[in-house]
């Protein structure tokens, strides 16, 4: 009598305790997810907070590069601004950066910019902000790569569709971007 009874049992909770750990786990994946993104936009507006006080020195000593800083500035508002998918602010966040990297060359014209102490002390911190959006991109891309995992991977797959969990994307940047600005002159 009681050994269907537990049969039964085991047969209808077993693959219950599944979907419901597996559920679980995808929710945490997902959550992780966001917060790993919330540290790259910290870091992302950190960067934004020292773009103006780098291109008023700069532009202090090199006037007439208006094009360059305004297209810097530019850029910074529309980062900002930028709220959508990781894809769609990495095409922002590319641009930025490629736009800083031509306002630091045009540094290497301007040696007394490069002995002057305010410049030296923003443009470590520029690189410490750097390498400190590079480890959050890092831990982001890490977390969606787990969850994509698991959303992809049989049998959790199957959950994850039944559930409607949707496929994240990674914070890429293209190779052309992906080093530190070279901000060690002189």
């Amino acid at each position: 009598m009681w050994v269907p009874l537990v049969l039964v049992a085991a047969i209808v909770l077993l693959p219950l305790i599944y979907v419901i750990a597996t559920y679980n786990t995808l929710v945490a994946l997902r959550n992780h997810i966001r917060d790993a993104w919330a540290n790259v936009d910290t870091e992302l507006k950190r960067r934004y907070d020292l773009i103006p006080n780098l291109v008023a020195t700069v532009k202090g000593y090199a006037a007439h590069e208006k094009d360059v800083f305004e297209r810097v500035t530019q850029l910074r508002t529309q980062c900002m601004a930028s709220q959508g998918r990781p894809e769609e602010q990495a095409a922002d966040e590319n641009q930025l950066v490629a736009a800083l990297q031509k306002m630091l060359a045009v540094v290497e014209n301007y040696p007394q910019l490069k002995a002057d102490r305010h410049f030296l002390k923003l443009q470590q911190e520029l690189v410490n902000t750097e390498d400190r959006i590079q480890a959050a991109r890092r831990f982001f891309n890490g977390n969606v790569r787990d969850y994509r995992n698991k959303c992809q991977m049989f049998p959790s797959s199957i959950i994850a569709g039944a559930f409607g969990f949707e496929s994240q994307d990674y914070f890429n940047v293209p190779s052309s971007v992906r080093e530190v600005p070279d901000a060690q002159f002189g």
